[in-house]
């Protein structure tokens, strides 16, 4: 019998290529498989007869096919072209370059056909249908009804998604145990996991699958705050940590020989931090800050604190680029006081892991020994890290103080979600000498001025301190489907050849090497280059103070969030800095949203902002997911995450181990410290 924990190799037809594919998506069992929630459906619902269907509907329609022809055009391209009829009428099936499909339609088979009808030489017909050959059992997956559309990879279509899924809950007897207690479920009105889970692949109506959604939401949530509370309950109860005894002569010497004073909301963030590294109990504290408002200086403070105390620290970041950019910065600052510092990453190893400071990407965790005089570990950008990444920095009985920091808004409701086992500090102000950026919506009509104004900064500013631009574009190749999104290479080669003649740019993306992003950043860095054209790589970590100005392409793509961070990839010097958002949509609603981005400049701001405009109960397309780790949840339904809050305080108080709850125990473990006993 299938359960969750089955491989999906266990149904058929899934052999090792497939396996590749399900693994890209992250889909290694069928508990997993079943959990890879639909993003949006078709409405296929409404079923008609060839001769009731009118031009502009979205319909389906079955019957038989009478004849199939590969046409090859005039212009190369390979054309399919089937007649498709029922008792009332004939109607024709046109697909491009699938002239696999001769095998498939044969005269005589039986199918249904969906999609939207539209003209074609002048009769109505279906281009490039959804199509099922119709079983003797006639149930459809494909058409005549709520149809889901996945997350997908190269290679694996929601076809093939929908085939194996439906297959799970057609032909297996699959064991989908309930574990959330059943006076939850009432309480809450949530259906049962196995009818959630059919409704969410194969609802009869958009109202069953908003509820298996909200379902799933419901759990994940409750289990991240069960998680969050129990992780907390075990932090307390630890003793282990070296105490850090900041000598506060040398911190404020330290801190009056800085070129710049630092503002009233860091030395309050300081004053919390150094209250808790007092104590033989970690410190577990989330640092939050917007762009620019001077996290790593209060980094930087913090292991020179750890020094003076003859500890060691570890700078974990997300990214090379990131952590190399840290690296430069804390040698800057540490290295005149006696402190070594050293950098490692997965390719790259500068100094030695003995080095007062350690500083390096992701590779640390699994190809550092933390060291017996380990006192502190500062994670940047933590909401990229998992618990599991982050707890591994504590085993073999070793808990050093942890400080993690995020430049991305958090509103608070999030906050008290998913980050409630952390004392929460905030950097509230920015430096006196910050000035806003100044941002504006560019329609197409005024690109051309656009990239005139910006050939006239560069050259006047030459003669004086050169200001430097970012270009920055969603995607690193033209994308078949979105052919009118820029992308960084096409648009790299445009720019140099056509718009920016006698500019000095340079390309940067994640795909180059190591060594080739870093010679690009240091001739961005020793002004050899004047226009950076990049992907959102830069959204953390690049710090170029002469970098005023940031062209994004296709900002309409991005959340407001991140368009937030990238705007603060400019605007870290004294200059006045601007920020340009490229659109070519024409939907108020997109242009609006932009527009926010003119009126506020504090990150909070805009969190807040987006709350207020997305609103609860968006179930499809958040683009926040995956940020924070949350696949159903939207943190802006503020009434599901209090509720959620709610019930699982009433769990953890009842039981603060879950004992009573075994099956919800089983799903709570994996999130909490794996090296601390639930027990």
């Amino acid at each position: 019998m299938l359960d969750f924990k089955s491989a999906v190799s266990s149904l058929a037809m899934i052999g090792p290529y497939y396996q590749k594919l399900l693994e890209k998506l992250s889909i290694r069992t069928i508990g997993e498989l079943l959990y890879h929630a639909p993003f949006r459906y078709d409405n296929y619902s409404l079923v008609s007869k060839i001769a009731g269907i009118q031009v502009g509907e979205t319909v389906s329609v079955e019957g038989k096919i009478t004849d199939f022809k590969n046409i090859f055009t005039r212009s190369g391209k390979k054309l399919q072209k089937a007649k498709l009829a029922d008792e009332t009428g004939e109607i024709s099936l046109i697909w491009f370059n699938q002239t696999y499909l001769a095998s498939i339609m044969h005269p005589g088979t039986e199918i249904s056909v969906a999609g939207q009808v539209k003209f074609y030489e002048r009769k109505p017909a279906f281009l490039v249908p959804q199509y099922e050959i119709i079983a003797t059992n006639r149930d459809h997956i494909h058409t005549a009804g709520l149809i889901p559309v996945y997350p997908e990879t190269a290679g694996l279509t929601s076809k093939w998604l929908r085939t194996k899924i439906s297959i799970l809950f057609k032909r297996f007897n699959l064991e989908i145990p309930e574990f959330l207690p059943p006076e939850i479920l009432e309480a809450n009105n949530l259906p049962p996991l196995k009818k959630a889970m059919s409704d969410v692949h194969f609802p009869k109506t958009l109202k069953d699958a908003q509820n298996a959604l909200r379902r799933l939401a419901f759990e994940e949530l409750l289990i991240a705050q069960l998680a969050s509370l129990i992780r907390k309950k075990k932090w307390i109860k630890l003793k282990s940590a070296k105490k850090i005894e900041p000598a506060s002569d040398k911190i404020r010497t330290f801190i009056n020989k800085l070129p710049f004073r630092l503002t009233g909301a860091q030395e309050k963030v300081l004053e919390e931090i150094f209250e808790d590294v007092k104590a033989e109990r970690p410190m577990n504290r989330l640092l939050s800050g917007d762009v620019g408002s001077g996290k790593t200086i209060v980094a930087v403070i913090c292991m020179y604190a750890a020094h003076l105390s003859g500890l060691k620290s570890v700078l974990l970041a997300p990214t090379e680029i990131l952590a190399k950019q840290h690296f430069i910065s804390v040698k800057n600052f540490l290295v005149p006081y006696g402190l070594k510092v050293g950098f490692l990453s997965g390719k790259e190893k500068e100094g030695s892991i003995d080095d007062s400071v350690v500083i390096g990407t992701h590779a640390l965790l699994y190809n550092f020994a933390p060291p017996a005089d380990l006192g502190l570990v500062i994670i940047d950008e933590q909401h990229r890290f998992g618990v599991e990444q982050r707890a591994a920095m504590r085993f073999k009985g070793k808990y050093p103080h942890i400080l993690s920091m995020t430049a991305t808004p958090i509103p608070h409701t999030i906050a008290l979600t998913l980050y409630s086992d952390l004392n929460l500090s905030h950097l509230d102000q920015m430096p006196k000498d910050r000035l806003p950026v100044k941002t504006y919506v560019v329609p197409p009509q005024k690109r051309e001025a656009a990239y005139q104004w910006v050939i006239k900064k560069i050259k006047s500013s030459r003669k004086d301190k050169l200001q430097q631009v970012f270009v920055l574009c969603p995607f690193i190749e033209p994308s078949e489907s979105l052919g009118s999104v820029k992308s960084a290479k096409a648009e790299y080669k445009r720019l140099k050849n056509e718009v920016f003649q006698g500019l000095n740019l340079g390309l940067l993306h994640g795909r180059l090497k190591s060594e080739e992003k870093s010679a690009v950043l240091r001739k961005f860095k020793n002004k050899e280059i004047e226009i950076l054209v990049a992907t959102p790589i830069v959204e953390v970590g690049i710090d170029f103070p002469d970098a005023t100005i940031i062209l994004i392409e296709a900002a309409d793509r991005f959340g407001l969030a991140q368009l937030h961070q990238l705007r603060g990839r400019v605007g870290r010097g004294n200059i006045q800095s601007y920020c340009l958002l490229f659109s070519d949509s024409t939907q108020q609603k997109a242009l609006d949203r932009l527009s926010a981005l003119t009126r506020y400049s504090i990150g909070q701001k805009i969190a807040e902002y987006d709350l207020k405009l997305r609103g609860p109960g968006e179930f499809f397309g958040t683009v926040q997911h995956g940020n924070w780790g949350l696949k159903f949840a939207d943190f802006r339904d503020l009434a599901l995450i209090k509720t959620t809050r709610t019930e699982a305080l009433n769990l953890f108080n009842k039981d603060h181990s879950l004992s009573s709850f075994p099956l919800l125990r089983e799903k709570v473990l994996p999130y909490t410290i794996k090296s601390v006993s639930l027990d």
